[in-house]
């Protein structure tokens, strides 16, 4: 017989232990070893049948156990010391209230500083926590799940908001002929760490967003407590929704462009209703600054635009200054392909009757999303519109941005579109095995600090490391096996002939690691260019290699599933399915056991099309060593001694030979420095200059990927400031709003008539010009009625080519103002060799965050 429907009942736990509920509900048992091991405690045969999930645990776990366990005295005073040292990890002051008070005190003496927000809130499309809660897909969200564990440890007053997905992301399994096969299980969020926010009648609070044909989208919102931080959740599942609105958060990206849209309004618009109701409930500060992380939930600028308009009576364009003026968006997109747009004629659909957001003109809206292709609506361009401060995930990845988006930046060098980086963090005590964590000296949620340095693990010995890491590379076979063994009886083997999974894998082999998404761009297959050469790497009889691959295709590309058919084939080969596997299923509770336990983290995607990729981070922080293309976060952090960088063959624009050049140096690397390397050991056993690169990994890398030091750059460097900008513009009846609004209606008008007139550079003394050396640049500028203190004109220098006068590492200086419309100044030259100059006009105004927010400017013709 089936179930007509199913739902999670949860214990009922005896009165002394009332706290393991509160213990198991907030999601800080994650990363808190001593709480995981209370739990373990109870029964560690369930506790490891579970999966380590607390609320499993104590939904299985027999009465008797519990009903023993509340009259064990040193079980209760476990219990109580946890419960009261969670009360002071979430109600106690950390970084950030210590920062607010220094800053507090600074201030008070007169010093410049600016105050850190009361609020932040945080929207993501996916959240990767645990696999506890499969929320997620993959980098995306386990980085928003790592953003809210280091704001917890931090202390940042952040509120996280997004989708409930009822089947979450789809887990994996291979046919008998390796081809990808999705599963999607019914999730009830009853049966999850979450509580749904409830009226005072006991009735769920509800979202309500309007949809075309006068129906309207209700959604529920559970909420997950990630240490410190609540994580909204909106859920379509409501019985007063109409049936295909009501699977509207079914599965996270899936279906078509309409039920993606219908997604991305939710979290955008209903995740802003949504914040308001939360904070409404429970007296949590409102908002100041809002993080969008990628274009996803872009349309919560609208409804914050929205509520401007209707509730404090601005214009549109005044509504757009102040929702700007606290809005920061993180692209993570290295191409164009890769960015979420929609037909024109879908966006109308949706937004055209003006009923989704009130008083928000529809054209207005499409203005925001426009692109080149004027059938289509841009979700990152929106993004960048609605915000004043942006960033990429990796100084490479800034780069990147800069050069994709510049277009929305006329005239203005690359260089100088306004948007920055800050390079993505793991959250170590997450990844970290508690073995390394013990070893090297503690935890970031113990201190707070950036990391673990050279001083905490010095006193550690070469064989006490090398020891730590065999054993978790010992663990990670065990689990390759056991997996291995799983993934071959779902594909219809028998278990009579599986003998041989016993034995794959070797604890004393060089284990390297590749796990990852399968979109085309992250080569998965680039380790078969060569199938010969690489099963001579994999059977080498002295300096053998084991490769452990895993990683999941989209549903809808046939293309990543026949790259993972490739490596299933190969893998299945009985003369080298000892040395290599792949593993399906790829989640986070996977994931651990491979940053443990391998030597060895290879990443070979097409440069510069990796963002920022964190997951050898996550191998660094356990004293795995790189194998990877520079790209991403190993560009800027490879030093030569950290790990090894596989050249890339820039410039050569054919594909195919591309990939055989990078390949051919993959194998390289790995049969001549790479395993000769590791097999080089001492007289104890120990490979010396392997754990001199292992050491100086954990040194230098240690530090600097932990998504606390994340964290603290997006404080002080994006929310800070964006507070400080919402306050000037909102502050004062909007007066900074209103005042930055009529500027720009002025720009408006007299901007096409602005004009360099004439401009003159004089030489100094010498006919031949010196590095160095001053030069007077003057210009006569019509301004069509602005004031000379509303624009900012400069002259900039840069170099030139003998083919061409683009002008190329610039240098601009402001000019003075010398009265009838003429300008002048005096600069020193900053290069040697070809240069060239121009003067161009740009607006000026205290409430822009960079000159080129306005996408405006003048150049001399």
């Amino acid at each position: 017989m089936r179930a007509l429907r199913r739902f999670t009942v949860r214990a009922s736990l005896p009165e002394p232990l009332s706290a393991l509920s509160t213990l198991a509900t907030n999601l800080r048992w994650t990363w808190h070893p001593p709480t995981q091991d209370l739990f373990a405690s109870i029964d560690p045969r369930v506790w490891s049948e579970v999966g380590g999930d607390p609320l499993r645990l104590l939904s299985v776990v027999d009465a008797g156990k519990l009903e023993s366990l509340a009259r064990d005295e040193q079980f209760l005073l476990r219990l109580h010391a946890l419960a009261s040292d969670l009360e002071r990890y979430v109600g106690g002051p950390r970084w950030y209230q210590r920062r607010q008070d220094e800053i507090t005190q600074r201030r008070e003496h007169g010093a410049p500083d600016t105050p850190l927000p009361t609020s932040v809130a945080y929207f993501s499309m996916e959240f990767g926590v645990h696999e506890a809660l499969p929320n997620y897909s993959g980098g995306l969200g386990i980085l928003a799940g790592d953003h809210l564990k280091a704001a917890s440890d931090l202390g940042v007053p952040l509120i996280a908001v997004g989708l409930l997905y009822r089947s979450g992301y789809f887990r994996q399994s291979l046919s008998l002929d390796g081809w990808q096969i999705e599963h999607y299980p019914v999730l009830d969020p009853r049966g999850l760490p979450l509580e749904l926010l409830t009226e005072p009648s006991g009735l769920p609070l509800l979202v309500h967003v309007a949809m075309p044909g006068d129906r309207m989208l209700r959604a529920k919102i559970w909420k997950a407590q990630v240490g410190r931080i609540p994580l909204l959740l909106l859920d379509s599942d409501v019985e007063q929704n109409d049936e295909d609105l009501r699977g509207v958060t079914d599965r996270l990206y899936g279906g078509d462009q309409n039920h993606r849209i219908r997604q991305e309004i939710l979290a955008g618009i209903g995740g802003v209703r949504a914040v308001r109701t939360f904070c409404e409930l429970t007296g949590h500060a409102q908002p100041e600054v809002f993080h969008t992380n990628e274009g996803h939930a872009g349309f919560l600028g609208l409804e914050r635009i929205r509520e401007y308009i209707t509730n404090d009576g601005l214009d549109f364009d005044q509504a757009l200054t102040a929702a700007r003026a606290g809005a920061v968006f993180t692209t993570h997109t290295p191409v164009p392909a890769g960015i979420d747009r929609f037909p024109v004629d879908l966006v109308q659909h949706y937004f055209g009757a003006e009923n989704l957001v009130p008083g928000v003109n529809t054209q207005r809206i499409l203005a925001l999303g426009a692109e080149d292709n004027p059938g289509m609506f841009n979700m990152a361009h929106m993004g960048l519109r609605l915000a004043q401060r942006a960033n990429g995930v990796s100084k490479l990845h800034g780069e990147v941005s800069r050069d994709m988006f510049r277009g929305l930046w006329p005239g203005f060098d690359t260089t100088e579109v306004p948007i920055g980086s800050v390079t993505n963090g793991v959250h170590g005590p997450t990844w970290a095995a508690t073995e390394m964590s013990k070893l090297l000296g503690g935890s970031e949620a113990d201190n707070q600090s950036s990391g673990l340095g050279i001083g905490a693990f010095e006193p550690v010995t070469d064989a006490g490391l090398w020891e730590l890491r065999s054993t978790l590379r010992g663990r990670l076979v065990d689990e390759v096996r056991r997996r291995l063994r799983e993934s071959w009886l779902q594909r219809g083997a028998s278990a009579l002939e599986l003998g041989w999974t016993d034995s794959v894998f070797d604890p004393n082999v060089l284990t390297v690691g590749f796990a990852r998404r399968v979109p085309t761009y992250k080569r998965l297959t680039l380790m078969l260019r060569d199938p010969e050469r690489l099963r001579s790497l994999l059977l080498h009889p002295e300096r053998p290699v084991q490769l452990v691959v895993a990683g999941k295709s989209h549903p809808a590309d046939d293309g990543g599933k026949a790259l993972i058919q490739q490596i299933v084939r190969y893998a299945d080969d009985a003369g080298v399915r000892h040395r290599i596997v792949f593993l399906p299923d790829y989640d986070m509770s996977m994931a651990r056991y491979l940053y443990w336990g391998c030597d060895v983290w290879l990443n070979n995607p097409m440069r510069p099309l990796e963002a920022c990729g964190t997951s050898g981070m996550k191998a660094a922080l356990n004293g795995g060593l790189n194998l990877s293309i520079r790209d991403g976060w190993w560009d800027e952090l490879y030093d030569g001694s950290n790990g090894w960088a596989i050249p890339t063959a820039d410039g050569v624009n054919d594909p195919v030979r591309r990939d055989d050049l990078e390949a051919n140096a993959l194998y390289d690397l790995l049969g001549s420095q790479v395993a000769p390397l590791f097999y080089d050991r001492g007289e104890d056993g120990v490979p010396t200059r392997w754990m001199s690169m292992v050491r100086h990994t954990l040194a230098s890398l240690g530090p600097v990927v932990q998504a606390s030091r994340m964290v603290r750059e997006y404080v002080e460097t994006y929310y800070a400031p964006a507070a400080a900008s919402a306050q000037n513009v909102v502050g004062d009846g909007y007066r900074g709003a209103k005042e930055l609004s009529g500027y720009r209606h002025r720009l408006r008008a007299s901007w096409t008539r602005v004009r360099v007139l004439d401009s003159d550079l004089v030489l100094g003394g010498s006919s031949v010009p010196v590095l160095g050396s001053p030069v007077i640049v003057r210009a006569r500028v019509e301004l069509a009625g602005l004031e000379p203190s509303e624009v900012d004109v400069q002259v900039v220098l840069g170099k030139v080519s003998n083919d061409s006068d683009e002008l190329k590492d610039i240098v601009s200086s402001p000019m003075n103002y010398a009265g009838n419309g003429n300008y002048e100044a005096e600069v020193p030259l900053p290069h040697a060799g070809a240069l060239g100059y121009t003067v161009r006009v740009l607006p000026r105004h205290g409430l822009l965050a960079t000159p080129a927010e306005l996408g405006r400017v003048v150049l001399a013709s």
